[in-house]
């Protein structure tokens, strides 16, 4: 069910008062996480996500995340994401073309699970649409009964992970060599705990740092929420097969507030903010199963991109160089099998 949006609005004049030089700008990035979108009076396509990467950083590939656009509304239900990989597929060849970043190299897309045993053919149908950028998919579980506690314009129906008919689609995913994006929030991470206990060969990567939650009855108890969540993605890490996606904090979720201010913050206050939630996370998981994420267009009420990109370089300035090449795109590139990447030499275009 589609809500009123729960996303912070992008405020071009606002977001144009605070901008830094790119930190460390020859530095391949993988962007692990970005959208793309066509939705009327708020675009987010080629020219939109283009002019964000122009912000000096080397971005030399992207995954695209699904989030149920371009959907072929009169199909079949369970097909009607195949508009959305179309869509992809489209602006990735287009990119290609241009010589520029490889977007959208990897796609993530949607198919409902719970179509069960029939999810494999509908699986193989976005694989084959996609000329091979279809890496996987992802089912929004995040869930939670109190309105004010949700981030996400998609409300899923509780215990989405165990459901019986979701956990018999689930298993057409790893002989396909395909990888689960989860999304869910930190009070559910026990839930992908048991997922990924169940299936030990199929590949999951976790969204947004594990979703540790700061609005509504999470508002004002960061310190209590971090330990929660701490002791949910310790018990996740123990897991193999789960990697996590470095980012997401700057949605409104998060609880930062820094939308509230008169001027965006600065590379050094998001570091400051989120660097417990990303130094933890990669000392759970490693570096080998730690990809930084930009979650754009979502997460741009907060910063500008390359701002993002700086905050991240920031956290990540303790970590040794092959950490740092696995962080910014050598484990996105591996876990969602992207090959060589030829890109840029330079900064992003």
């Amino acid at each position: 069910m589609v809500a009123k949006s729960r996303h912070l609005p992008v405020r071009p004049d606002w977001l144009a008062l605070t901008r830094e030089p790119a930190l460390d700008p020859d530095r391949p990035i993988v962007d692990a996480h970005h959208h793309l979108w066509t939705r009327p009076g708020n675009p987010y396509g080629l020219a939109e996500f283009g002019a964000d990467m122009a912000d000096g950083h080397r971005i030399v590939a992207s995954i695209f995340a699904e989030c149920h656009a371009e959907y072929t509304e009169d199909a079949d239900p369970a097909l009607r994401s195949l508009g959305e990989t179309a869509y992809a597929t489209r602006l990735a060849a287009e990119s290609e073309a241009a010589g520029g970043p490889r977007v959208a190299a990897g796609i993530i897309g949607h198919v409902d699970l719970r179509v069960g045993d029939r999810a494999g053919a509908v699986l193989d149908r976005h694989v084959a649409l996609s000329g091979g950028r279809f890496k996987g998919i992802r089912n929004t579980s995040a869930h939670h009964p109190d309105p004010e506690a949700r981030g996400s314009d998609i409300s899923p129906p509780e215990g989405l992970l165990s459901d019986p008919d979701f956990r018999r689609g689930f298993a057409a995913l790893g002989p396909r060599g395909l990888v689960f994006d989860a999304w869910m929030y930190h009070h559910q991470l026990g839930e992908l705990d048991a997922l990924a206990a169940a299936f030990p060969d199929t590949t999951i990567v976790m969204n947004h740092v594990g979703g540790p939650n700061g609005i509504g009855p999470y508002a004002g108890r960061r310190d209590a929420v971090f330990a929660e969540w701490r002791a949910g993605m310790a018990a996740v890490a123990r897991r193999p097969n789960v990697a996590v996606k470095l980012g997401g904090l700057g949605m409104r979720l998060a609880g930062f507030s820094f939308h509230e201010r008169e001027r965006p913050p600065g590379s050094a206050d998001l570091a400051a903010a989120w660097r417990p939630y990303v130094e933890t996370a990669i000392e759970l998981f490693g570096a080998d199963r730690a990809m930084f994420e930009s979650n754009f267009p979502v997460d741009k009420g907060t910063a500008p991109y390359g701002i993002f990109w700086n905050a991240f370089k920031r956290i990540a300035t303790g970590t040794s160089e092959a950490e740092k090449a696995a962080l910014f795109a050598g484990t996105a590139t591996r876990v969602y099998r992207l090959g060589p990447i030829p890109g840029p030499t330079g900064g992003a275009s």
